[in-house]
């Protein structure tokens, strides 16, 4: 099992990171506060991150099963200055993920035209599994926000109050830090809830963009190393106490119709997003969504998602943000 890193906060004594090894006992990094710290000191020694995090442990055992109100589970990553911490992702995916932005959106034109998602969508599935090294059909693309737009697992996920929805997408993020020389080092994948207004989606697909300005929550588990290329996961949700809605997941290369690598080209091609120092978190996409079955979450609800290549859930209840009233802007 390769190694997982957690950003934790320990009470009395601030943040730190420790290292979950094989046997799932996680360990005290010695001197590391952050795994943007600890990924600093990797390229400047020319360590991978593993052996960064195998240099640095001790044998301290931070209690993560939740157990301890000692510990706190942190997001994987952030930066010191938010504005440096770009969340980003791609949709069309995923095998089955355009039949359901298909049905959410019923756009679908007379005598069966097909919808620009579907379009999209096949595009992938012809162009998107490149020969390594090359470049395929780009995919579809949004904006999430900055570091300020990261949640924690058990941490609530905030809709605003002119959202007309706030629901779950269970998918795996990628996690860089762009070098000092510009280029990307991918430090590893975490489980995430992409979370988006599917209501604000489905009213004009022009209107993705402000449906996707919302929080996400990320696993505590940064996974290093390759990812599976075939994960198998679940995505519930609770209401009172009570799942009222849970359906299986899958992803990783074998369940998707681009290669990571051509995702990651695709975003990174852009000379403005290889500023060293940023660090980036970018989302893969799903193919399952309960928006997509007729659910409409509701404040309160808690989202549980889980996979097999991760240790830990991660876990959000859903919170509405209070109203603001009309923004104005004055000349200077």
């Amino acid at each position: 099992m390769s190694l997982r890193l957690l950003q934790v906060e320990l009470a009395g004594r601030g943040r730190g990171v420790a290292a979950l090894d094989e046997d799932g006992r996680a360990m005290r990094l010695d001197g590391i506060a952050s795994t943007y710290e600890l990924a600093g000191q990797a390229l400047a020694q020319g360590l991978s991150l593993e052996q960064a995090a195998r240099r640095r442990m001790t044998g301290e055992i931070v209690d993560i099963g939740g157990g301890s109100p000692e510990v706190r589970l942190l997001a994987p990553i952030d930066h010191p200055d938010t504005a440096h911490l770009y969340l980003t992702g791609t949709g069309l995916t995923h095998l089955g993920s355009a039949e359901s932005r298909d049905r959410m959106h019923a756009l679908a034109a007379g005598g069966g035209a097909q919808t620009d998602s579907m379009r999209i969508f096949l595009e992938g599935l012809q162009g998107g599994r490149p020969p390594a090294g090359t470049a395929g059909t780009q995919p579809e693309w949004f904006y999430k926000g900055d570091g300020a737009s990261i949640v924690a697992t058990g941490a609530p996920l905030e809709s605003p109050a002119f959202a007309l929805d706030g629901g779950e997408e269970p998918e795996i993020a990628g996690i860089y830090l762009i070098d000092p020389q510009g280029l990307p080092a991918r430090l590893g994948f975490c489980l995430a809830n992409e979370f988006s207004d599917h209501v604000t989606e489905r009213h004009n697909y022009l209107w993705l963009a402000h449906s996707k300005l919302r929080q996400a929550a990320l696993g505590p588990e940064l996974r290093l190393g390759a990812l599976p290329t075939d994960i198998r996961g679940m995505s519930r949700l609770y209401r009172g106490g009570r799942l009222v809605w849970e359906k299986p997941f899958l992803t990783g290369e074998s369940n998707m119709s681009h290669t990571i690598a051509n995702l990651e080209h695709h975003h990174f091609k852009y000379a403005n997003f290889r500023r060293p120092g940023d660090v980036h978190v970018h989302f893969f996409g799903t193919a399952t969504l309960s928006f997509a079955d007729g659910v409409r979450c509701e404040p309160g609800d808690l989202f549980d998602i889980s996979a097999d290549a991760f240790r830990l859930p991660l876990r959000n209840r859903l919170a509405q943000a209070a109203a603001v009233s009309f923004v104005p802007v004055r000349s200077l």
